[in-house]
């Protein structure tokens, strides 16, 4: 029977990326909710193409121009991030792709899983903000998270048939992003622009500056610890940029499993969506002898201090990775606008670090007010 999906995001990479993978398999999904941000124009095209029973905008200033294209489908049209974090609960689904951007994907992963539907993963920040309710309320309503990030993906394949073995330790891979091997005085004076060149993969905006920054591999570090009930110090990132390897499982007698293929983030969503089956595909394969070398270096995390500010904040825990991610998100929009430079997005979120509140063992609303009271912080510093 065909799998019933929302996709929360569905303007965005992932989002797409999820469309396209469905587009190649119509007798395997069926789509049900669309849901964007902001891109309305898009929205409306791919709610004209895949039919689904409902969409929703998150800015409601949009949404008299997506009634009006909607009009004559069949089609229920709602506006707002509540609809977004309501609309997940519909009956039919099955699998919820979260494919949102930042903290907005937090409470709609929530009550996706409380109202039972398995989650495909690509919207990291919800384990970095939240891990300990997600992962509780994951188990406690029985649901599946599949990851769809490359990296956790690749994990998740590597431990396939291996639950009973203890993990050692994982090895994330990184690319490096476009300023691999340059120091700090380089990167004072880097631009959005040049950020926004990743040199493997085609991502949204904010994730492509994370990934230039490193915080996006530090928010996998923490992804990690929650996805595979990890200890921060079994967590280790290094530097592979031909992005052919996609991470490592090291067990404990030594042995180790790696996951490999042409970057290609279509892949790790397809297997998130149809595990434990594998389709067929027609994505292009890797061929060794195009690749007659592989390299891997450590990660700099002297000249790349957000990732070093990642590991602290999960060696803490409690609130400080939320905090982390809210100041994140603040100084990233900032430097895209040109408001800061590259180096500075390092020093206010350390600053805000510092400055905000922590909570050993915070609850849904303690993170809330975290959240707010770090982009408070953050925009003041701006």
């Amino acid at each position: 029977m065909s799998k019933h999906i929302a996709i929360l995001g569905s303007t965005g990479s992932i989002g797409t990326q999820t469309l396209e993978v469905v587009e190649a398999n119509p007798e395997e999904f069926v789509v049900d909710v669309l849901t964007a941000n902001n891109q309305v124009e898009l929205l409306i095209e791919q709610a004209k193409k895949f039919k689904p029973d409902v969409v929703v905008i998150a800015k409601e200033e949009k949404y008299p121009q997506l009634v009006e294209a909607l009009k004559d489908e069949p089609i229920k049209v709602y506006a707002g991030h509540e609809a977004i974090a309501q609309v997940v609960q519909m009956g039919a689904i099955d699998v919820v792709v979260t494919a949102m951007v930042g903290y907005s994907g937090l409470l709609p992963t929530i009550n996706a899983i409380k109202a039972r539907k398995n989650i495909a993963l690509a919207n990291k920040e919800t384990l970095v903000v939240a891990g300990d309710i997600i992962q509780k309320f994951a188990l406690e309503y029985g649901v599946s998270i599949y990851p769809v990030d490359s990296e956790h993906s690749a994990i998740f394949q590597c431990l396939l048939g291996e639950f009973d073995n203890p993990i050692e330790k994982i090895y994330l891979t990184a690319s490096g992003g476009p300023f691999r091997g340059k120091d700090k005085k380089f990167l004072e004076n880097v631009t959005a622009k040049q950020a926004l060149k990743h040199p493997n993969w085609d991502m949204g905006a904010k994730i492509t500056i994370d990934s230039a920054s490193m915080m996006n591999k530090g928010f996998e570090a923490i992804e990690a610890k929650w996805l595979f009930d990890l200890r921060p110090d079994q967590v280790d990132v290094i530097v592979h940029h031909q992005s052919i390897v996609h991470s490592i499982v090291q067990f404990q007698d030594g042995s180790m499993k790696a996951q490999m293929g042409l970057p290609d983030m279509k892949l790790p969503i397809q297997f998130a969506l149809t595990y434990p089956k594998r389709l067929k595909t027609d994505f292009p394969r890797f061929n060794f002898l195009d690749y007659p070398e592989l390299n891997f270096a450590p990660a700099d995390s002297e000249n790349f201090k957000n990732l070093a500010l990642a590991y602290e904040a999960m060696n803490k825990g409690g609130n400080l990775p939320c905090v982390i991610n809210a100041a994140n998100e603040i100084v990233v929009d900032a430097f895209l606008k040109d408001q800061v430079g590259f180096l500075q997005m390092s020093d206010i979120i350390e600053e805000v670090m510092n400055k905000a509140s922590f909570i050993q063992k915070p609850s849904y609303e303690d993170y809330v007010l975290s959240d707010s009271e770090a982009r408070r912080l953050a925009e003041a510093m701006l």
